[in-house]
């Protein structure tokens, strides 16, 4: 009885005067440009839902050379982005129709509606904005809304106008309860498109006749992608107007009806910024799919031919759904999936590897993030760049998400990222722990609690996450994707110089580098006779070994090698060492990563220094390179992995029976014939090395311990699982 009598309480004060729901009036009508009037008193029913169809615009500015604009327009409340429309290209009376529900607390806040003009590689332009009291639109009624741009610096100039149609609803009582279940990070639009529908595989052939930027008449040019918020930057081809690139990505396509690929072309300037050599798009739309299109596109705003091979293909390879629809309980299901990563199917779509399904169960123990002692969680699960995400569970530190996710697997060697955020709506979300899975180390079946960890994944944060995963591939396709090029992640951090980082990277190269100098020593202690026993038997190995040798025998060696130490490995006696990389990143974890930018007047101070600190940088990141070579080697031989030293071991025991039957001769001239032919048979083959893509799939020291599992506090275990609180 109490309880009811607090609900009426509550459900009262919506009945105000004035604010009692029409049942048949037609939409009003506001015009407005954006005056306030947020003085006015309103009862707070606690959570409204606002319904807004962003109609079109009338007659915006024109931002770009060609006298028109490629406008899109932003809504924010309380200073946070709340919905973004799409790209309308080259329009000044674009036509949207898209719809947004958003969720606000209060009324108190505006609506500000903001005009951009899209510039790909620059900063967008400012279109104009306008701001709408939500305290003058009436609940429950359609509103018809006329908001007329404007520029706060130069307000007496007419920039357009913008259509809008809103309902405003109360969310009291169980109504809330149910939409306080839903993100506010994403309109219904935007958590839509977190489903891709196909595939557009680009192959960026070369550059032809490019523009010269610098002063020795030449150019460094590179080009840049982007297809909605996914982006990719190929490499940088110095000293040429005709770059040959042969680079291969793929894009993910969200909408049904495609979309345009901006497409950009810069010159590489060190020390101040790089030079616009000119642009161009592709209109996914005008092509068909499952067939390669070889286009030839004409730089606009200036001058030279980019070629592009372009390949669309439809795909569901991916999907989010309820623990009740489980694919692999449903046996129907699961034997069709067996059925096609099957021994059988090995030649049928060698890009298809595999299938795994992600169970994200529930997190226990999370990081307090908020003022109020809690946390309002949500869940981002990641492969390669494939990304989903869970929906937000408010004020809760063990929420509960039960929510399965399916991926098609391209790559057997790729990791499964898990991060956990804080949900804030005025600022970007919090970061609250992150798990990195490699696909080969995933039990099937099993529900595991996982350890959260840092940023960087050297080190335990506050929490765990329950998820149950399977894996199921077809291994023969596993090792043929093993010898092609890895997929490159599209979203990654920029490097930045850290000195820490530097010393770690050096010292990493430093423990290669000594393991080979160590070996000079010991070989070179043989010849000065320091043991005469081990210089004896050193030197009757010598003779043996020079007098009796074959070429089969090299990799023959290295077939000994890691069969000596996978038995070294069963019998217990692992001889890895990880002990100094783990301190290393430990220490690192001190360096604080994000610092404030130099204040305006600084700049000019900055840009001398650019240069140096991209030195540094590159300095920084191929010694990374070779440290991680190194160790990619060792641990090949060390069975960190185990499916690749099975792969090697393979390939040494072909290698070793080919060189032994076949003489040298004939497999130097198969390969001299294969390489002056490669071009022929395939004009727009991409070059690879096979050995160095499969060293890339051996993790370095450092993943491997970003890898590698924590143990969870015994007080984490299901059996003693606490009861969650639903604040």
């Amino acid at each position: 009885m109490f309880l009811c009598f607090l609900q009426l309480l509550e459900f009262l004060p919506s009945l105000t005067p004035g604010r009692l729901p029409p049942t048949s009036e037609p939409a009003k009508k506001i015009n407005t440009a954006g005056t306030s009037n947020a003085d006015v008193p309103l009862a707070d029913p606690g959570m409204y839902q606002l319904d807004i169809t962003l109609r079109r615009g009338q007659s915006l500015a024109a931002r770009d050379r060609g006298g028109t604009s490629d406008p899109y327009v932003k809504f924010k409340i309380g200073g946070k982005e709340v919905f973004r429309s799409k790209i309308i290209h080259k329009n000044l009376n674009p036509v949207w129709e898209e719809k947004a529900c958003i969720l606000v607390e209060h009324l108190r806040e505006p609506l500000y509606v903001k005009v951009f003009d899209y510039d790909f590689g620059l900063q967008d332009d400012f279109m104009g904005s306008a701001f709408l009291d939500l305290t003058q639109l009436e609940l429950n009624r359609p509103t018809d809304v006329t908001l007329t741009l404007k520029d706060p610096h130069y307000p007496d100039h007419y920039l357009g106008i913008i259509l809008l149609s809103i309902i405003l609803t109360p969310k009291e009582g169980e109504h809330r309860d149910v939409f306080q279940t839903q993100s506010l990070r994403l309109s219904d639009v935007h958590r839509k498109s977190q489903l891709w529908r196909g595939i557009v595989s680009i192959t960026l052939i070369e550059g032809r006749d490019l523009k010269a930027m610098d002063s020795n008449g030449l150019s460094d040019p590179y080009v840049k992608f982007r297809l909605g918020h996914q982006k990719y930057k190929s490499k940088i081809m110095p000293k040429t107007l005709n770059p040959q690139w042969r680079e291969q990505f793929d894009f993910h396509l969200y909408e049904e009806r495609g979309g345009i690929i901006d497409i950009t072309a810069w010159d590489k300037d060190a020390g101040k910024r790089d030079d616009f050599i000119g642009r161009c798009q592709v209109d996914l739309s005008a092509l068909s799919r499952e067939q390669t299109h070889k286009l030839e596109l004409q730089l606009e705003e200036g001058e030279g031919h980019l070629v592009l091979l372009v390949t669309l293909t439809a795909s569901a390879t991916v999907s989010i759904s309820d623990l009740s629809v489980n694919s692999l309980e449903d046996q129907k299901e699961r034997e069709e999936i067996l059925r096609r990563y099957s021994p059988l199917r090995i030649f049928h779509n060698l890009k298809d590897v595999g299938f795994l399904q992600v169970k994200v169960i529930r997190a226990e123990g999370l990081m307090v993030a908020d003022v109020t002692g809690k946390s309002d969680p949500f869940c981002v699960v990641e492969l390669n760049n494939d990304r989903l995400l869970t929906h937000t569970v408010y004020k809760n530190l063990n929420p509960e998400w039960n929510k399965i996710f399916t991926f098609n697997i391209k790559d057997i060697h790729s990791v499964l990222e898990v991060t956990v955020y804080d949900e804030d709506r005025d600022r970007s979300a919090d970061f609250l722990g992150k798990v990195a899975i490699p696909l080969l180390s995933i039990q099937n079946g099993e529900q595991k609690a996982y350890v959260l960890k840092n940023k960087q994944l050297t080190g335990p944060t506050k929490g765990v996450i329950y998820l149950e995963i399977d894996v199921i591939f077809n291994a023969v396709k596993a090792s043929l994707r093993t010898l092609i090029p890895k997929e490159q992640k599209y979203i990654e951090e920029e490097n930045r110089l850290s000195k820490q980082l530097l010393l770690r990277n050096f010292n990493r190269m430093k423990r290669c580098v000594m393991v080979l100098v160590n070996a000079a020593y010991y070989i070179n202690s043989c010849f000065d006779w320091d043991s005469p026993p081990r210089s004896l038997a050193a030197f009757v190995l010598f003779l043996f070994v020079v007098w009796n040798f074959e070429l089969y025998m090299i990799p023959l060696v290295l077939l000994l090698l890691l069969t000596w130490n996978y038995f070294l490995i069963i019998s217990g006696k692992d001889n890895r060492q990880r002990d100094t990389v783990v301190e290393d990143m430990l220490e690192d974890e001190e360096e604080e990563d994000d610092k404030d930018d130099k204040d305006s007047e600084k700049k000019g101070f900055i840009n001398k220094i650019y240069a140096i600190q991209e030195v540094c940088i590159s300095v920084q990141n191929i010694l990374d390179e070779v440290a991680s070579f190194g160790e990619r080697i060792k641990n090949t031989f060390n069975w960190t992995v185990p499916f690749l030293s099975w792969l090697a071991i393979a390939a040494l025991c072909v290698g070793t029976v080919i060189l032994y039957f076949i003489p040298l001769r004939y497999i130097v001239l198969v390969w001299g014939i294969n390489k002056f032919t490669k071009k022929l048979r395939s004009p727009y083959a991409i070059d690879n090395n096979e050995l160095l893509d499969f060293l890339s799939r051996v993790p370095s020291d450092v993943q491997v311990v970003q890898y590698q599992e924590l143990k969870p506090d015994p007080s984490h275990s299901p059996c003693k699982r606490k009861k969650n609180n639903l604040g």
